[in-house]
């Protein structure tokens, strides 16, 4: 299967080196394209048996699946760049680019029907832990559909949802690993007013974090229930919390991924 990748940067380029390494698809099977040679140059570099080209067009001949990781303003003027190629192969065209939605899409296309595939990763993807929002339209096979879920389960966790929610999802997962990181970057500060060094701090609230997601995964648990082991009646830990939420914490959480989906 030739698969081909529009867009080598932050993302495009995650997902290149992801599926180079995967088990589903092999790295010279992968075409992708950038502006600048020197971006090409540097993904050769990390996966020398990548193809690489400057041209959107010649990557998209022949292939089976095609990947716009470009930026939104970007995907009109793409697609009708490479509609030759993709007219001609009807390749699954599957779009990074947030807030595109399908009928967008098929009006780029200027009302060409095909198979198509929306997804959201976030930056994690290039550890291979990104939860990836995945949603399809009705010309997607169900043969389609498991490939696609399959090949980003590799970079993490694929999530299938319906179009309706990827705003939403969107800020939950690809806008919240920042407010992940601010969480954890407000407890390294307090830990540090608390006579911690920045480095030791840091080392502890990493793996404190990590600790607490790992013990969700492996209890299959909600945090509710996690939260009521630590928190022993009248001891510090409820004490904490409870000023956490007095301060407005939750609120704050809530409000923000509103803020962040448009509601």
């Amino acid at each position: 299967m030739k698969i081909a990748i529009i867009g080598a940067g932050n993302m495009g380029g995650a997902i290149a080196r992801g599926l180079a390494t995967g088990t589903l698809v092999r790295a010279e099977d992968l075409t992708v394209t950038a502006h600048t040679q020197a971006t090409l140059d540097r993904l050769s570099a990390d996966v020398p048996s990548l193809h690489t080209t400057l041209s959107n067009l010649e990557a998209c001949r022949d292939a089976s699946m095609v990947l716009l990781c470009i930026k939104p303003w970007l995907v009109q003027s793409v697609l009708e760049e490479i509609y030759p190629a993709i007219h001609a192969s009807n390749p699954l065209l599957i779009s990074v680019a947030a807030g595109i939605t399908f009928d967008q899409l098929n009006t780029f296309l200027a009302g060409d029907q095909r198979p198509m595939v929306r997804i959201i990763p976030n930056t994690a993807i290039s550890i291979k832990q990104s939860p990836t929002l995945i949603c399809f339209n009705n010309q997607v096979e169900e043969a389609q559909k498991a490939f696609v879920k399959a090949l980003f389960d590799e970079l993490g966790s694929a999530i299938v949802i319906d179009e309706a929610h990827m705003a939403a999802g969107t800020a939950v997962t690809s806008c919240g690993i920042a407010y992940a990181l601010q969480y954890i970057k407000a407890a390294i500060q307090g830990a540090i007013e608390l006579g911690f060094y920045p480095q030791v701090a840091k080392q502890m609230i990493d793996q404190t974090v990590l600790g607490a997601v790992n013990l969700l995964e492996q209890n299959g648990t909600m945090p509710d229930t996690e939260i009521y082991k630590v928190c022993t009646p009248g001891g510090i830990t409820i004490k904490g919390l409870n000023e956490m939420t007095r301060e407005g914490f939750d609120n704050a959480v809530i409000q923000g991924l509103k803020k962040a989906a448009g509601k």
